[in-house]
């Protein structure tokens, strides 16, 4: 029984290319066990394709490549040629048309879409985070948050918290009521990644009377009044300005623009 080796050459990890050959060499009986697939990963010097060429020529081995330099890619076509080594090229047809019905040139920088499964893990990661430790459920998200979320109900902590989430950050959120100690973690985190929320008792007010009306109950609920909601705004204050933390004013805000906020506030520590 005839054994064929099979190449593959990648500036980045290879998993296409080896995925690939390992797809076709399925549609032959016993072919993955007569194909041998050596990998060769982050592949960017021109040295070592001279070194790849040489071996694939002492084994007769088959090269399959996923080369997004295009000066790679015709360095090691012109070996294979010359010391008549078979090789495909997986990428480079299928970018040079994208490219052309774009009208476009390819960025040519090896594991992008690596970068995007990556990025798209952790910002599902981050979701599952913001629903876990979202409204106090457990205090133990606050220690592991990238951003923690402070205020009284109803200033769209949970709202912000998803939007966050949804560019990666890790976001826990606690609210604030008179009656409740805050748990002692918010007083043991670095105040720069705790943001407290902040809105206008006549705000709130309206929006909390709505939210009665909407639940089927009386607007002139203890939750909805004035002087309530001034209580726990008072306690806010006395508990952010324990912590330390930055205080971000909702009141006219969106959750994109207090999203902003707080991006700008990271981003300016950050520098």
């Amino acid at each position: 029984m005839r054994k064929l080796t099979l190449f593959i050459v990648s500036d980045s990890v290879g998993e296409t290319a080896d995925l690939v050959a390992k797809a076709a060499a399925s549609q032959f009986r016993q072919g993955l066990e007569t194909v041998l697939i050596k990998r060769f990963s982050h592949i960017e010097e021109e040295s070592q394709l001279d070194e790849i060429v040489y071996l694939a020529k002492q084994q007769n081995a088959i090269i399959v490549y996923t080369l997004v330099k295009s000066a790679m890619c015709q360095k090691l076509k012109v070996q294979c040629q010359s010391k008549e080594i078979q090789c495909i090229d997986l990428l480079g047809p299928i970018i040079e048309r994208i490219g052309m019905e774009l009208g476009e040139k390819p960025l040519e920088e090896p594991g992008l879409v690596r970068q995007l499964d990556e990025d798209y893990f952790k910002k599902i990661e981050a979701i599952e985070f913001a629903v876990k430790y979202d409204d106090g459920r457990d205090p133990r998200g606050v220690m592991r948050a990238d951003i923690v979320l402070v205020g009284i109900s109803r200033t769209s902590k949970t709202p912000l918290s998803q939007y966050l989430a949804h560019k990666g950050y890790k976001v826990a959120n606690i609210p604030l009521v008179p009656e409740v100690d805050p748990p002692e973690e918010l007083y043991m985190i670095d105040p720069a990644k705790c943001f407290g929320l902040v809105i206008s008792p006549e705000k709130l007010n309206s929006i909390r009377r709505e939210r009665l009306i909407t639940l089927g109950l009386k607007d002139d609920a203890n939750y909805a009044r004035v002087d309530r909601i001034e209580a726990e705004i008072t306690h806010f204050n006395n508990v952010v300005s324990k912590i330390g933390c930055t205080v971000i004013d909702v009141t006219n805000r969106a959750v994109e623009e207090t999203a902003n906020v707080i991006f700008s506030e990271i981003t300016s520590r950050n520098r």
